[in-house]
């Protein structure tokens, strides 16, 4: 199941880095990037995370914040953050079923096999809760700018 432009986005309840727990409406009331990766601290993800720390301040002043969402523990995400200097909220979501419930997990290829895991993915959604855009099985590289560009769109 993929989410669509003008659905809404599934709420949920998640613990960020901090063991604090973070629902979408807490973080809605401005523009929201909602993405999800597979894994901390692995090579695409690392660039990813940092892509996305290294433009926070242009996110931020076109009014948007930036999350990201793994099935990583707390702790995991608390080393990453400080491992890579990142500057980003991340959410666990050791069950996947905020994943799943974003189409951000199911069946995937992975070397030419068929596996179940997150499928990287972003989500831009407006202050009001409604899927802006969607990108899905993104390459890390390059990715953050292409969301920027799209936020800068709006």
């Amino acid at each position: 199941m993929c989410l669509e432009i003008n659905d809404i986005a599934p709420s949920f309840a998640l613990q960020n880095q901090d063991g604090v727990e973070v629902r979408l409406q807490d973080i809605l009331g401005k523009v929201l990037v909602l993405y999800f990766y597979p894994k901390d601290n692995t090579s695409g993800c690392s660039l990813e995370a940092q892509d996305f720390t290294s433009l926070l301040g242009e996110f931020q002043s076109l009014g948007a914040n930036v999350v990201g969402v793994s099935p990583d523990s707390i702790q995991s995400h608390k080393r990453f953050i400080e491992a890579k200097g990142l500057k980003l909220m991340l959410l666990s979501d050791p069950s996947r079923s905020v994943s799943a419930s974003y189409g951000a997990y199911g069946v995937k290829k992975m070397y030419g096999k068929e596996v179940q895991g997150i499928i990287r993915s972003t989500f831009v959604i407006s202050k009001e809760g409604k899927i802006l855009q969607t990108f899905y099985n993104v390459k890390a590289k390059g990715h953050a700018e292409k969301v920027l560009e799209f936020v800068k769109s709006l």
